[in-house]
């Protein structure tokens, strides 16, 4: 932080002008923070339920969405660094295997505006090859307009090549790699809970013992259970066997958790099993929630239509001009950047604030980076408080101060205004 404050120092003109940049500099990093954290805590949230996860922009035609997050669940599964996605399309995991039909899908559900589940063989960094399987939901604006896509994502390389073969006796599906990371329970054809995973068992609360001793829809909440027990009356494997329910279960300590049930059946020692996987509902709304949030936050942050850039000389009079303003100017002021560049510089700054605007631009040419804040007026006669950073533009062999170069932005902190 003393390297910082001698930085800021250096862009200041005096004590007072030191500490409204520390300020702005603090509530900055103050935000960075807020949002790293955030990020943190989504990223433990997934990593249980999903390997990895990115977010694309929206446009499907080539050459297609780009991808602007990945976490680090999707560096460890591809092989990729963050540096070496972002700004690239999700293509560069495709290969000869990837089925085309599966993309053909995809593309379809999105530009529907719809979510995708499915799978096909992806390739990570070093050629090798894995089954990856999406979950893909939209990202909304505040408008509802679709901005983003997220993409929740599973190597199920191992699951697959498990489904061919003979399940063990034993069930001790803890074991298994790939099993333990899903949410899983066995039942028998009785509704009795032969079998929980440690992923089930966080999920609802109760030990191994416990649920071992209880049938399977003593955990539903009040509305399922009748019609969930009934298929249990008269078990029939077409209700089970690569079937999927909505149900809601109620966990040890009295909560509600949504769930998507999916269910196939095995042979295990002469007996039929129901082996059912879980999607927890109840935390993918949670993680929806954040990201719609975040994705507000992006936006947010990679708003400027609330600052604007600019370069100032002074003409043979010694008035400052400004030789070039960008665009969202006009933003900012109602004022076009070709009128501005018509205009003194004394024409849209308030009068009360023209003196110290004068020195603020006069420190400048004198080879010193300063921060400086007043109120220019806008289109409609009205005044916009904003702060200007400003910095020399030094001639080619930097002996001179030619002009002067700035950014101005409206995002005043309440310290700053005090």
């Amino acid at each position: 932080m003393d390297n910082i404050d001698d930085i800021l120092k250096k862009c200041s003109k005096d004590e007072e002008s030191f500490k409204k940049l520390k300020t702005v500099f603090g509530n900055l990093k103050a935000e960075a923070d807020q949002k790293a954290m955030h990020l943190d805590l989504l990223e433990r949230a997934i990593k249980s339920d999903y390997d990895s996860i990115i977010i694309t922009t929206l446009d499907l035609e080539k050459p297609g969405p780009v991808i602007v997050y990945a976490n680090d669940g999707f560096t460890r599964m591809t092989g990729y660094s963050r540096e070496e996605v972002i700004g690239k399309s999700p293509r560069i995991l495709q290969g000869p295997k990837t089925d085309r039909a599966v993309l053909d899908k995809l593309r379809e559900r999105l530009r529907e505006g719809q979510s995708f589940f499915g799978h096909t063989v992806n390739y990570r960094k070093d050629g090798t090859e894995f089954i990856n399987q999406w979950d893909i939901h939209p990202l909304t604006n505040e408008k509802g307009e679709i901005t983003h896509w997220v993409s929740y994502q599973h190597d199920i390389t191992e699951r697959k090549r498990s489904e061919q073969m003979v399940v063990d006796s034993s069930m001790e599906f803890d074991e298994l790699a790939e099993e333990s990371k899903k949410t899983l329970i066995d039942v028998d054809e009785q509704g009795n809970i032969v079998t929980s995973n440690k992923a089930f068992r966080d999920l609802i609360g109760y030990d191994d013992e416990e649920l071992k001793r209880t049938k399977v829809w003593d955990l539903l909440s009040d509305e399922y259970v009748e019609s969930f027990r009934h298929k249990f009356d008269t078990f029939k494997p077409s209700d089970f066997d690569n079937r999927s329910f909505e149900l809601v279960f109620i966990n040890k300590k009295g909560a509600e958790i949504e769930v998507k049930a999916n269910a196939r059946l095995l042979q295990a020692s002469g007996q039929t099993i129901a082996r059912i996987a879980f999607e927890n509902k109840s935390l993918q709304k949670r993680i929806m929630a954040m990201l719609s949030k975040r994705n507000a936050e992006f936006e947010r942050a990679f708003d400027r239509s609330r600052e604007f850039n600019y370069k100032i000389k002074t003409d043979q009079s010694g008035v400052y001009r400004f030789e070039y303003v960008s665009e969202t100017f006009s933003k900012v002021t109602g004022i076009t950047a070709d009128e501005a560049v018509t205009m003194s510089i004394e024409d849209f700054v308030h009068e009360d604030d023209r003196k110290k605007v004068t020195e603020h631009f006069e420190t400048v040419m004198e080879g010193k980076p300063n921060t400086e804040q007043f109120r220019i007026q806008s289109r409609d006669g009205g005044y916009v408080e904003v702060i200007d950073y400003a910095k020399p533009d030094w001639d080619a062999d930097r002996s001179n101060v030619v002009a002067i170069k700035g950014a101005v932005s409206t995002e005043i902190s309440s310290e700053q205004k005090a």
